[in-house]
């Protein structure tokens, strides 16, 4: 059978009470695979989500506060989950990390060591940029048995030339009129002794953390973000179409180059850009998968950008035998905090992975392949992990609004399937006012009509897969009415 499903939601939805919000954030946590959503509450006050409870790793605390930011009407998180992992012994937690730093394409030739103590790891050294101290913290947070990190003695070491107050301004400018994921040009930026002052308005939580960020990025030590707000009505259709007017080709890539020089796992290589009618294509060479794909991501993420071709090679700056590859996936999987529990079968020729093996959800699939292509060594992997039958949200099938939270009689499995997506895409802060159409048919999820960027696309597609779809055919377009 076919249940077409249009999601057109109805325009009193501009109003979002803080119980509707928090109903939204639960479902959000029911359906998200990796997110211990029994063990986590949900407290909303005006819009201000503050998260308590326990997860069993520092990276699911970080996604639920991603995931509350992305919903609508979502003005900030306060993230108070409490960290609760197996014991593991101090000995074993310290090669853990260890050999994590090392295995890192990236982190490798950091001059970073850790202490560790009681689950609490506190990283030792010195990095070169703020981007750098995030990359160790994040690969750190990926080990099984991290409760806590202490970045204090994790020291940047700023240049001896640096940047003029007002140059890191004129940066941060730059890059959010070139980033897809911020829309407002309500913002005034403003530096005082490398100390960032942000101001304005944006349309949601997820958006002014990205701003905050992107401060970061351009090298302050310190950002002040107490007078940028987030409204509902900064959220517009003109000021999409202000931020997708058409861009010269050469503008284009001169902002992805720009985008590299930002990224430690990208920075030192300099790939070669070439941008035709909005499709970039990127040549050269690369000494990691991850560094490959991080470089494209980079580039999807610019403003005009249509489509990435991406050519890149990858090209190990030494050796490293076959065996010794498929013994650092092994390990790098057995202490991954999501997969660790599967049993993975890894083969390993010429630098090409190929995995196989049974996983609960397409998160843990996709994040299977994630861990492997993140091993110093591997040039390509060959993603061959199935997943088991899903069974998709395991509460009772809901069709929520705001003043209406309450499960909807469906008929059939495809007509619920279609009304959690539905639900989910109503929810998103990104995609619920965008042109998205859903077919479903045996548990296989159509997804056709128009989106603004390719990460809406690939949202669309992720939330269906998360709502239960077996299948999700994306078919999804981007605008031209964004310019791209």
């Amino acid at each position: 059978m076919q249940i077409l499903e249009t999601f057109a939601p109805p325009i009193t939805a501009e109003h979002l009470s803080d119980a509707d919000i928090m109903a939204a954030i639960e479902l959000f946590f029911l359906t998200n695979k990796g997110l211990p959503a029994h063990l986590i509450d949900v407290a909303t006050h005006d819009g201000i989500v503050q998260l308590t409870g326990i997860t069993d790793n520092l990276l699911a605390s970080e996604r639920a506060e991603e995931i509350a930011l992305a919903v609508r009407g979502v003005r900030g998180v306060v993230n108070e989950l409490v960290i609760s992992t197996p014991d593991l012994p101090n000995d074993e937690l310290y090669r853990a990390v260890t050999q994590a730093l090392n295995d890192d394409p990236a982190t490798t030739d950091y001059n970073v060591a850790c202490r560790v103590a009681e689950g609490v790891v506190t990283p030792v050294g010195v990095v070169q940029s703020r981007a750098e101290q995030h990359l160790v913290l994040r690969v750190l947070r990926g080990v099984r048995g991290v409760r806590r990190l202490i970045a204090d003695e994790l020291t940047i070491r700023w240049g001896e030339i640096q940047n003029s107050d007002e140059e890191i301004s004129t940066q941060i400018r730059e890059l959010l009129a070139w980033d897809i994921r911020v829309f407002s040009n309500e913002l005034v930026v403003r530096t005082n002794d490398q100390v960032v002052h942000l101001s304005g308005t944006v349309g949601t939580a997820a958006e002014r953390a990205q701003v905050v960020a992107v401060a970061y990025q351009a090298g302050a030590i310190r950002v002040d973000a107490r007078d940028l707000f987030v409204a509902y009505w900064a959220i517009s259709g003109e000021l999409r179409r202000e931020k997708f007017a058409q861009r010269s080709d050469e503008d284009i890539a001169q902002a992805v180059r720009d985008t590299f020089r930002y990224d430690p796992r990208v920075l030192s290589y300099q790939p070669v850009v070439v941008v035709h009618n909005g499709v970039v294509t990127l040549t050269g060479q690369v000494s990691s998968l991850r560094a490959k794909q991080s470089a494209e991501c980079d580039a999807r993420h610019v403003v005009g950008v249509w489509s990435v071709h991406n050519l890149l090679k990858v090209r190990t700056r030494w050796f490293t035998p076959d065996v010794a590859v498929r013994q650092a996936i092994l390990n790098a999987l057995a202490r991954d905090p999501y997969v660790s529990v599967f049993d993975f079968r890894v083969r390993v020729a010429n630098g090409r992975a190929h995995l196989d093996g049974l996983v609960n959800s397409h998160f843990e699939q996709a994040q299977a392949a994630g861990v492997a292509g993140g091993v110093s060594g591997v040039a390509e992997v060959e993603n061959s992990v199935r997943v088991l039958g899903s069974t998709g949200f395991a509460g009772p099938p809901a069709a929520w609004y705001p003043g209406a939270l309450r499960p909807a009689a469906y008929p059939n499995a495809d007509s619920t399937l279609a009304g959690r997506i539905r639900t989910l895409f109503f929810w998103s802060a990104s995609l619920h006012n965008q042109d998205v159409v859903v077919l479903v048919e045996n548990g296989r999820a159509t997804l056709t009509g128009t989106v603004d960027t390719w990460l809406d696309r690939e949202q669309a597609a992720f939330d269906a897969y998360e709502a239960g779809a077996l299948v999700v055919d994306n078919d999804l377009l981007l605008s031209t009415d964004s310019g791209l």
